[in-house]
């Protein structure tokens, strides 16, 4: 065997090992990565277990009160931590992150149709504008890029300056002659957090890109602070992100059977999904509230006639829920319903029974969280929140 191919195939054992090498390093680090991402604990009161030997311990319904961290880049849904007596009053910090959430919005009506809700409070938006209808062959490229910047982009259009605004999407485009004016939205912040200034830079970008391809001129916000107010709305809503829940557990360490639950919250008006979620929805299709499993195991159809619990949980969803004081109402009155029905109790932490005064309290404070979203221009359960709290 010669020397030549001593060496190639010296070589080839190198590039092998450096391979298998390589190859390892990075599953061992995704493996990090997605340990990492379960092992995070989100605070909840209704699953979070409070240093106790008594496996089925909840706590009283409650809001979190819960400062604003100005290192915080994501909103989370925030729970409140065990407490004999709630106070009524808004978030800490809420007022301030108000404030500051104030001075970087307009009071101003969005420009876009009320239909469609799209403002520059919670979008950036851009502008093109063209002398002629820009052809939807071309608009179909914008579209085809709609999912490449992190955050939900919607597309807007005039095909005449004295027609209302409509939504493009791929089916409207193909419809259409095309638009002489173009409005590009893309969401600042969701629960996954806020918009990266990069993302931005390369939505601004492919505006420009498609303006000056199109003939067209395009008006882009400026990246640099349109990044900070994007900050500033996710610690906002951060603040405000809170579910507020209602537990009911068996009398004597007693058990409920899953066909009887099934069968109350169904006939309550609850529709059991695949998630293993009861869900109370509206004639529009919007959750209200949900019924859980106050244990661990969801309520899979395949499986609740089989099941057994300690306890169901109602949890209302603060942010996405549109006349909050009623639907609050109505899912307590359900509740009741429940925990006369199947022989239960509505208790605290410490497994007290609630009184009606502590469910008052955390109705006004659910009240005092809407106000504040109302006063930033963010309408609990109206379509621009339900963008920002998924």
């Amino acid at each position: 065997m010669s020397d030549l191919q001593i060496s190639l195939i010296i070589i080839g054992i190198i590039i092998i090992a450096g391979v298998v090498v390589f190859n390892w390093l990075q599953q061992l680090r995704y493996r990090r990565n997605v340990q990492a991402a379960f092992d995070h604990e989100h605070d909840d009161i209704l699953l979070e277990e409070n240093n106790t030997e008594d496996p089925f311990q909840r706590i009283e319904p409650k809001f979190n009160k819960v400062p604003l961290d100005p290192q915080l880049d994501t909103h989370e849904q925030k729970e409140l931590p065990p407490d004999e007596s709630p106070k009524v009053s808004a978030p800490a910090a809420a007022h301030t992150t108000s404030s500051s959430f104030q001075s970087h919005i307009t009071s101003s009506p969005s420009t876009a149709s009320p239909l469609l809700d799209y403002d520059s409070n919670t979008n950036y938006i851009v502008n093109i504008r063209s002398e002629s209808t820009i052809p939807n062959t071309h608009i179909a490229k914008l579209l085809q890029r709609k999912f490449d910047f992190g955050k939900p982009v919607f597309w807007l259009g005039k095909p005449d300056k004295d027609e209302p605004w409509e939504e493009i999407t791929n089916e409207s485009n193909v419809d259409s002659d095309g638009y002489g004016h173009i409005k590009g939205c893309l969401q600042l912040a969701d629960r996954a957090g806020p918009i990266s200034e990069v993302n931005l830079s390369k939505f601004r970008d492919l505006v420009l890109d498609f303006a000056s391809q199109s003939q067209a001129t395009a008006e882009c916000p400026d990246i640099v602070s349109t990044h900070e107010k994007a900050v500033i709305l996710d610690k906002f809503c951060a603040d405000v992100d809170v579910m507020i829940g209602i537990n009911i557990i068996s009398k004597d360490d007693g058990a409920f059977v899953g066909t009887k639950i099934r069968a109350l919250a169904e006939a309550s008006g609850f529709k059991l999904e695949s998630d293993g979620l009861f869900k109370y929805r509206d004639e529009n299709n919007n959750i209200l509230f949900t019924l859980n499993n106050y244990e661990s195991s969801p309520f899979l159809p395949e499986n609740i006639k089989s099941l057994t619990t300690h306890g169901v949980t109602f949890l209302l969803d603060v942010p996405r829920v549109a006349q909050g004081e009623r639907v609050f109402d109505q899912m307590t009155h359900l509740a009741k319903i429940f925990s006369n029905t199947l022989g239960g109790i509505m208790v605290d932490d410490n497994r007290v029974p609630l009184s009606d005064s502590g469910i008052q309290r955390s109705k006004q404070q659910l009240i005092e969280i809407q106000n504040i979203m109302k006063k930033n221009h963010i309408t609990p359960g109206s379509p621009s929140a339900l963008r920002l709290f998924v």
